[in-house]
């Protein structure tokens, strides 16, 4: 596969914009990661709609669609309660309601009705609706979680903040698995990965996994030495969550091949030039989060 200069121009240029914004959302402080967070949530869950739309050629009612986009931004929500409190009691003729678990019932009750009284969608896109709470909502929520990590809040005060620490590490990871995958592979990619992604290859993803592997793990040991991050974790470690977030980023990339391949599409969006949609983009870091948030409550306990 020969190196396009002129794509891969354009890839960059659009990167590195992509780049600022995030590194804004990421950077600034817990609320602007929510901010950030949610409309990769709203946009993801949007796309993937569309997708199945395409896949099961049929349509999905508006009304439909914003029920589900609610109920797995409340899960995404839930999910990285910690520094993002909004669980509040209401009180009405003298019963108390907490608003977390009054939607709970709520949604159980529209999930039902979604799943056994609706008889114009297949059961197959059903479940496979259902499926984007794991899959988008779940996921992004557990990026909130790892966002609590090591912050110390009083109030809307950050009293002590490297909450931004694995998040950080994730994307740089998997961004850098990207770029190194798509030059390696440019220049002695030979063997197909899979047939899901034809122009991926062996070579092109070992060597974007190693690469990444090596300068993220050695560049968060320097951050970690000068204070920038969090510095108590193991040299080791920050090798192992590298390669943990390029494997499994690998993985979800593959998984959202294969979908825009049954969908019969190229891209899942085009919101970023040469980079297509919000799935397109955050493909790799659906699968990538949950990863390495096993990995670190299995050695943080």
């Amino acid at each position: 596969m020969a190196l396009n200069l002129r794509t891969f121009k354009t890839r960059t240029i659009t990167a590195i914009l992509f780049a600022a914004i995030m590194l804004t959302g990421l950077l600034w402080n817990h609320w602007s990661f929510l901010v950030l967070f949610s409309i990769i949530h709203f946009g993801c869950w949007w796309e993937y709609f569309n997708l199945l739309e395409k896949i099961y050629n049929t349509s999905i009612d508006r009304v439909i669609r914003v029920f589900f986009v609610v109920i797995g931004y409340f899960i995404f929500l839930v999910t990285g309660y910690n520094n993002y409190s909004y669980d509040f009691i209401v009180i009405y003729f003298g019963i108390e309601l907490s608003i977390k678990w009054t939607l709970l019932v709520l949604i159980l009750i529209f999930l039902f009705i979604f799943l056994f009284q609706n008889k114009q969608l297949s059961p197959k896109l059903k479940w496979a609706v259902c499926a984007g709470f794991i899959y988008i909502s779940l996921s992004l929520g557990l990026i909130l979680d790892l966002r609590n990590l090591w912050s110390h809040f009083d109030g809307l005060k950050t009293t002590q903040d490297f909450g931004y620490t694995i998040p950080v590490l994730i994307i740089a990871s998997i961004w850098i698995n990207d770029t190194m995958a798509y030059i390696v592979g440019s220049l002695i990619g030979k063997t197909p990965l899979s047939k899901i992604s034809p122009k991926k290859t062996w070579e092109g993803t070992i060597g974007g996994i190693i690469l990444s592997v090596i300068i993220v793990g050695f560049l968060f040991i320097q951050l970690g030495e000068k204070g920038i991050v969090y510095s108590y974790i193991n040299n080791r470690q920050w090798f192992i969550m590298p390669a943990i977030a390029s494997i499994a980023g690998t993985v979800g990339d593959l998984f959202e091949s294969k979908l825009k391949r049954m969908a019969n599409i190229k891209d899942s969006g085009s919101f970023m030039p040469g980079h297509g949609g919000f799935l397109d983009r955050f493909d790799s870091l659906l699968f990538a989060v949950p990863a390495v948030w096993i990995f670190l409550k299995l050695i943080l306990h």
